[in-house]
């Protein structure tokens, strides 16, 4: 009698009773520590389910809502799949050194790993987790605190991605881009990368994601880096994927005194995107430089989610996110800058810009600011409109016709957060991308 009520379990919705069924039947598969990871991260995804609006941090995309039913994980593609793929990749015209990927598995055939420079060491996720690699999986899921449902359901499903460690003092100049395509037949993708670059080094990643298929396929990608004291990368991630695609991708990134990051964003396409980002700023005189651009049409959805954790003094962040949107596509900013007691002399700031070509399209922006120290300088703001009218007019004035005006004024646009990118193939590449993007508009 003087028991306390027994609440009923929320009830599962089909996808999420799906992914246990799923997750019960692989649960004993890898080595111990490996099934603990997992199996804490699928309890940890348990306890919330697929997020919908009524979580803060979800209440523009609702998953919950979204994902009606769970593709079967992939299978390993066929040989016509992997040759097809060959010739998909994202920026060709870049010198960079590619590990592809197709349906999910890694394509060593189509992959560079040969001479590879001195101190740089890169291999396939699955290989690592096969050899039982402790050090690997000590790693995963530990760059960062991440309360997260999504990068949860990664941590519990990952099966294939990278592992890259830079060593200390190497400069990688060759950009390395890690080059996903998705399969032709439906499939749930769970890709994940850890990158560790040691004390001083450089390099330049690229994560590119791409669909030719109309087939419904879900992607859920996630990568982790550690940035060592006075380490610093380039990371470029690009997504390209099939008009039915739901592609969530999470990065989460740890700085060191006196690390450089600079984070670059870029949605071409998929029914729905979203890019979240945790990153923490750990060390003194750190540099986290985070820009994205969504260039949708149609009934596309993207979604950037930003978290940015100052815990050092000195330290700095911008960002500077922007979207075109044509037809009924929406685009979702919502960044977030924590300043922690003691984190003074903090300098961050965060921008989303948005331009309207359609009265159906959305736009919905939600930057704040947390501050618990008082020697900072920071800022956020959102602007939402139409080209200016009097530049168009100005254009056409001096013989350019109005839709390549539009097109030129939308390009300097976004070039903006282009013009960032300090490798000048991978800018270029970038730039034509653009181009190609805005000519398909009627």
């Amino acid at each position: 009698m003087g028991n306390a009520p027994i609440t009923p379990a929320r009830k599962l919705t089909d996808a999420e009773a799906r992914l246990a069924e799923i997750f019960a039947m692989q649960q004993s598969a890898g080595a111990p520590q490996l099934t603990k990871l997992r199996t804490a991260a699928f309890d940890a995804f348990s306890k919330t389910g697929l997020p919908n609006r009524r979580d803060e941090a979800w209440k523009y995309t609702d998953l919950r809502a979204l994902l009606r039913d769970v593709k079967p994980l992939a299978a390993p593609p066929e040989d016509s799949a992997k040759q097809s793929a060959g010739s998909a990749a994202l920026l060709t015209d870049v010198a960079a050194r590619r590990i592809v990927f197709v349906g999910g598995y890694f394509a060593p055939a189509l992959s560079d790993l040969a001479d590879l420079e001195a101190g740089l060491s890169v291999a396939p996720l699955s290989e690592a987790l096969a050899k039982g690699d402790a050090t690997t999986t000590a790693q995963l899921g530990q760059v960062g605190k991440v309360d997260d449902p999504a990068f949860a359901l990664n941590t519990a499903f990952m099966g294939e991605g990278v592992v890259i460690r830079v060593g200390a003092g190497v400069c990688v100049d060759r950009p390395i881009q890690l080059v996903f395509v998705a399969g032709a037949q439906p499939a749930t993708y769970f890709l994940r990368s850890l990158v560790i670059v040691e004390k001083g080094a450089r390099a330049t990643l690229i994560e590119s994601f791409e669909g030719e298929t109309t087939q419904e396929y879900h992607v859920n990608a996630a990568t982790e880096v550690v940035l060592e004291e006075g380490a610093s990368l380039e990371r470029l991630k690009i997504s390209r994927e099939g008009a039915a695609a739901m592609h969530v991708s999470t990065f989460v990134a740890s700085l060191a005194a006196d690390a450089q990051l600079s984070d670059f964003g870029f949605n071409l396409g998929g029914a729905v995107l979203r890019n979240q980002s945790f990153i923490n700023i750990n060390g003194q005189g750190a540099h986290a430089g985070l820009r994205g651009a969504n260039i949708l049409k149609g009934k596309e959805h993207a979604d950037a989610t930003l978290f940015l954790d100052h815990a050092a003094e000195r330290s700095e962040s911008k960002a500077l996110f922007k979207s075109v949107l044509d037809d009924s596509s929406q685009a979702v900013f919502q960044g977030k800058i924590l300043v922690r007691p003691g984190a003074q002399k903090t300098d961050a700031r965060m921008m989303a810009r948005t331009l309207l070509f359609s009265e159906g399209a959305q736009a919905n922006c939600k930057p704040e600011l947390e501050i618990f120290a008082d020697d900072v300088q920071c800022a956020h703001g959102s602007t939402v409109g139409a080209l200016d009218e009097n530049l168009i007019f100005y254009l056409m004035a001096r013989g350019i016709p109005q839709a390549e005006a539009q097109s030129l004024l939308t390009e300097a646009f976004i070039g903006e957060v282009i013009d960032a990118v300090a490798n000048r193939s991978v800018r270029d590449a970038l730039s034509a991308l653009v181009s190609a993007r805005l000519r398909m508009r009627p």
